[in-house]
């Protein structure tokens, strides 16, 4: 059995520099880190949770945690997922970037987006760094696009890239498939048949086109086998979805009648759920 990935592929230096004001980072003792007594969360979704521990066993832990000192040994300040997630996978070790009292998040965040825009992060990386900016940082699609120099549509493209299966996520950071073979890939609802298409894209050296068209093909084929209606849609429809689609940064369906019908809004995660509710239904500003 291959040895499993205690932390990041390359090292916590790929997303945090060395010369930042930040108290420093380790692989520290799962068993030594506590709770953060302050989380809000009681309940976490435990499909999500097995989904992060089947990656972190495949590709290793992108994100480190961020944890205090705390006598002999530290308190979580954020990433409670990825630290169930370790246990569950059963490492012994976790990569942490370590604070003191004194530090500023805002260091942190800036480290992050200052390393960002380096060129040797992989998408992987690059896609949990956007992730960690959003979730634990409170930072909006909008505001990382703007300090990273990417538009929105990019940014939000590449977090996408973590909803795939794991072991389309390692054939990515082994460089098998590409960025553009991964966003492809996404389009399929069926992820044992996206596993197949990799593996073939991947064994008979596939273009990007020739995945999107299988992909695409599968997708005719579902619509033509169910009992949905076959006439053709409305132009307006298909211009609502889109606006929608870019409006929630994920996919929507309209499926319409002569007396109604229904919109299905697709989401990757209770994060993801919480984003697309406070698109729908907080004021911006």
């Amino acid at each position: 059995m291959a040895a499993r990935k205690s932390g990041l592929g390359r090292g916590l230096d790929a997303l945090i520099p060395q010369d930042r004001p930040v108290s420093g980072y380790a692989e520290v003792p799962v068993d030594a880190v506590a709770p953060n007594p302050k989380q809000p969360r009681e309940g976490f979704d435990a499909e999500t949770i097995s989904t992060l521990a089947a990656s972190i066993e495949t590709i290793g832990l992108l994100q480190p945690i961020v944890v205090r000192k705390d006598g002999d040994g530290y308190v979580l300040v954020a990433g409670e997922r990825r630290l169930r997630a370790v246990k569950e996978v059963g490492l012994t070790t976790i990569a942490a970037v370590i604070r003191d009292e004194n530090d500023d998040e805002a260091n942190l965040t800036e480290a992050l987006i200052e390393n960002l825009q380096r060129e040797d992060l992989n998408v992987l990386e690059e896609a949990a760094a956007y992730e960690q900016l959003l979730e634990e940082y409170g930072m909006t699609h909008d505001e990382v696009a703007k300090h990273v120099g990417k538009s929105r549509s990019a940014v939000t493209n590449t977090m996408r890239l973590l909803q795939l299966p794991s072991s389309i996520q390692a054939m990515l950071v082994k460089g098998d498939l590409s960025a553009g073979h991964a966003r492809a890939l996404l389009g399929s609802d069926d992820e044992a048949y996206a596993v197949h298409i990799a593996q073939r894209a991947v064994a008979e050296g596939w273009t990007v086109r020739r995945v999107e068209e299988a992909i695409r093909l599968r997708a005719t084929q579902g619509q033509t086998s169910s009992t949905r209606s076959t006439k053709i849609r409305p132009a307006a429809i298909i211009e609502l979805e889109d606006r929608l689609r870019e409006r929630l940064e994920t996919k929507v369906t309209i499926d319409y009648g002569a007396k109604g019908g229904k919109i299905t809004i697709k989401y990757s995660s209770p994060e993801d759920l919480e984003r697309i509710y406070r698109h729908l239904f907080e004021p911006e500003g």
